[in-house]
């Protein structure tokens, strides 16, 4: 187990390692003079110069990336060219809707998808399969900002159950905030449910096909004690990741429902940033993200040790 962590801990440095670097090229290979933007239309040559020698951007790229690495080790993300505020702050503020709305559609979607894959397989061929995997390609193909709007007209503006748009935040209390984040968490929930459920349902369709469901129908057991005992833990591992790679993904992923249900999250953060070219910003976001993602990853991986025993005894080989 201990080699297994290690292992696992280990190769996250050349990951983050490439991912500053990716980072770092796709902002300052890219079009256009961060300088000049901030500076105005009516700025002089002067002020402009100015401004690129006050962010090192009239120094050579490999000079800039060792600057920029230097911060990112000594846990500083910079601040704002354009609000002069600290990124690390800006991020802080953000950061509460996106967790918050990640965090309610991750759980939402297990608690239905998960059921609805298994009911599904036990089901496979019939009507309900049928039902499960019609509902759920329906729901995958919908846009996420169709659903908002379709949501907010039924919910919001015919029957007046829920705010149309906003965000409450933890700190106005906790229904307050749920109410908020109820219209954004269904439109996201019928994606990614619509996923988990497809994946359960393939996992708990190869696991009832082993030998030793065959077994353990041979000797008596009941459908209840096949699917909970034997099956239900030898699906976790697919079920798991894909659970994990999505949380990160909402995290990174939510811009279009934060726009739509205008939710202040680190999403619409990131197109602010973009938009302006505020090159600390968007810098400091989007290694935000990754090492999320990162983390997620692993936390997923060491998680696969409570469902392998096979993984837990044989470490990184």
């Amino acid at each position: 187990m201990a080699r297994f962590l290690l292992w696992r801990l280990l190769s996250t440095v050349p990951v983050m390692l490439t991912v500053l670097v990716v980072i770092f090229l796709l902002l300052h290979l890219g079009p256009g003079d961060p300088a000049a933007t901030l500076a105005g239309d009516n700025a002089t040559p002067e002020q402009i110069a100015s401004i690129r020698a006050r962010l090192h951007l009239d120094q050579p790229l490999i000079v800039q990336f060792a600057i920029y690495l230097r911060q990112v080790l000594s846990f500083d993300l910079g601040v704002s060219v354009f609000s002069n505020r600290p990124v690390t702050t800006l991020i802080l503020q953000r950061a509460e809707p996106t967790l918050m709305l990640a965090t309610t559609t991750t759980l939402l979607s297990v608690i239905v998808a998960v059921p609805a894959g298994i009911y599904a397989a036990k089901r496979v061929g019939r009507f309900g399969d049928y039902v499960v995997m019609g509902l759920s390609a329906i729901a995958f193909s919908v846009p996420v900002f169709v659903l908002g709007y379709l949501l907010m007209q039924s919910f919001a503006i015919s029957l007046r159950w829920l705010p149309v748009q906003g965000y409450r935040p933890l700190s106005a209390g906790l229904m307050a905030c749920l109410t908020s984040l109820t219209l954004p968490t269904l439109a996201l929930t019928c994606l990614f449910a619509a996923l988990v459920a497809r994946i359960t349902r393939a996992t708990m369709l190869d696991v009832l096909a082993q030998d030793y469901i065959r077994t353990a129908r041979a000797k008596g057991a009941g459908r209840f004690r096949i699917l909970i005992v034997h099956a239900l833990k030898n699906i976790g591992v697919p079920v798991v990741t894909v659970v994990g790679t999505s949380f990160a993904a909402l995290l990174g992923g939510v811009v279009v429902t934060e726009s739509v249900f205008n939710i202040p999250g680190a999403g619409r953060l990131t197109v602010e940033a973009i938009l302006t070219r505020d090159y600390p910003v968007v810098q400091g976001v989007m290694l935000v993200f990754a090492v999320i993602l990162v983390g997620v990853n692993l936390l997923v991986d060491l998680s696969y040790t409570l469902f392998d025993p096979r993984i837990r005894h044989g470490g990184a080989r």
